[in-house]
């Protein structure tokens, strides 16, 4: 597969100094609208695939992807500048739940291929708003820091190496599909995180490329603390050897719960900008997310007003209509300066 054009645009590092950029909602919020069965997500080319592949959200830039284009169309339309990408579980270890190892070069690159021609579009039709692609890299769901298993605490269900060789495989994809900047999100371990990130940078040096890194971590609870026990200044320092283009938080929390954990990693991020894209507040006991665009709006505003942000958007539960008030408010306000 041939790697596809970019559009020239400015430098998304310039671009941050000047204005807030606003990051997308959620990709399988809008996906469950669609309501696909079975037999969609396999489309004609897996419909006789011996595993059941409903929930497989990733494998849809592939047996749905006009609706995959229509989702990154929807965010665009609603004010977003950046993409991500539809490759949360686009690695090896994640896609076996699947038994579609093979398959995650090819996801990776059509996933990317597509928030590329979207963001094509978009660019082409309001050039002084030029639209962005982040290839999301998901967490897996392994830890390579703690044992799944309480009787054996030595036990890993997944090592350094065979974490950094997945990304690869995925970075790859990522890149020759055409993403801009690469978003190491969701991060509940570091040290899978790491992985990531020495993935990235063995990529960028093989290839003799540059490419812009985000660094998302999670907040799980009311500790304030990621999974694996750090706080959010231990988790920065852990990072920071790498050069980043940003660092922040989403998911697991809403805005007014994370707004602390923003504020504490800001302080210490002296080169890097800052990111946050919440929850559209906490799930109900049915595990869907009842704040509506205008709440959330009005759980968004300190970040803007208090200068807490470079990057602001929105984690599981939001959609375009969530998106279009955060794009409004970080319209009006300045960024936070480095």
């Amino acid at each position: 597969m041939a790697k596809v054009f970019i559009m020239d645009q400015p430098s998304i590092s310039e671009l941050l100094k000047s204005r807030i950029l606003v990051l997308d909602g959620a990709m399988g919020t809008m996906i469950q609208r669609h309501k696909f069965s079975e037999e969609d997500y396999r489309g004609e080319r897996f419909k006789d695939y011996s595993q059941p592949l409903q929930g497989n959200n990733d494998l849809l830039s592939i047996t749905q992807p006009e609706a995959i284009l229509d989702i990154h169309r929807k965010y665009f339309e609603a004010g977003a500048d950046i993409a991500e990408t539809n490759t949360f579980s686009s690695t090896s270890i994640a896609m076996a739940d699947y038994a579609m190892e093979d398959l995650v070069y090819e996801l990776n690159f059509a996933s990317a291929r597509l928030a590329r021609q979207a963001a094509d579009e978009f660019s082409a039709k309001n050039p002084d708003k030029p639209r962005y692609v982040a290839g999301s890299m998901g967490p897996t769901n392994r830890t390579a820091s703690m044992s799944p298993d309480v009787n054996d605490p030595g036990y890993r269900a997944v090592h350094f190496d065979e974490l950094k060789e997945a990304y690869l495989e995925q970075i790859k994809g990522l890149i020759d599909g055409g993403a801009d900047l690469l978003l190491v999100e969701t991060v509940f371990d570091t040290l899978n995180a790491k992985a990531a990130l020495f993935a990235i940078e063995e990529y960028k040096e093989a290839n003799s490329i540059d490419i812009p890194i985000m660094v998302s971590g999670t907040i799980t609870d009311a500790s304030g603390r990621t999974l694996s026990g750090q706080t959010a200044e231990a988790f920065f320092i852990s990072i920071s050897h790498i050069p980043l283009l940003s660092v922040g938080f989403n998911c697991a929390l809403g805005a007014d719960q994370l707004r602390p954990y923003v504020q504490r990693i800001g302080s210490i991020a002296a080169d890097q900008f800052v990111s946050a894209h919440p929850n559209a507040g906490l799930p109900n006991e049915f595990g869907q997310y009842d704040q509506s665009p205008e709440e959330m709006g009005e759980l968004i505003k300190p970040f803007l007003e208090e200068g807490l942000v470079n990057i602001i958007g929105g984690c599981c539960g939001t959609t375009p209509d969530h998106i279009k008030v955060i794009a409004d408010l970080a319209a009006q306000s300045k960024p936070r300066k480095l």
